[in-house]
């Protein structure tokens, strides 16, 4: 119910806040791994969207072509603010899913998982949970 000289409208508005986390809410899984296993990242995403998790993964596969921007010099850090957004979305996340076929982890997500070590978030490897699916060993 409102109050008269309030609408309808205004208390629905100030009754949107932060939603607590209730039970049975989806788990937010963030991914990384290297942007060359693009359609690994489309498989795991839909596996997990489906699984009735909210995915959070990379922004980009490949730098963009900004014209006049070198990013063999980055000047302005651009790269380094990027790694920023996704340590942040690391933050948000419940869980962090490693997208590492054949086991290979970069330095980039050598860096991520130690960051989410150190905050304490549960990691998945997709090379772990394929060799516990079918047997097949990891390629190095």
């Amino acid at each position: 119910m409102y109050s008269a000289g309030s609408s309808p409208i205004m208390n629905l508005m100030e009754n949107q806040h932060t939603p607590q986390p209730a039970e049975g809410e989806a788990k937010v899984i963030t991914l990384c791994g290297s942007t060359t296993f693009e359609a690994e990242f489309a498989e795991v995403n839909q596996r997990l969207t489906m699984e009735g998790c909210v995915v959070i993964s990379l922004g980009m596969f490949s730098l963009p072509d900004l014209p006049g921007y070198d990013w063999t010099a980055d000047s302005s850090n651009l790269k380094g603010r990027l790694g920023g957004v996704h340590f942040q979305k690391i933050r948000m996340a419940d869980e962090v899913y490693i997208v590492d076929p054949g086991g290979y982890v970069g330095e980039s997500t050598r860096r991520e998982i130690a960051y989410a070590e150190s905050l304490g978030k549960p990691i998945r490897y997709l090379s772990r949970e394929r060799l516990a699916r079918t047997g097949d060993v990891p390629q190095e």
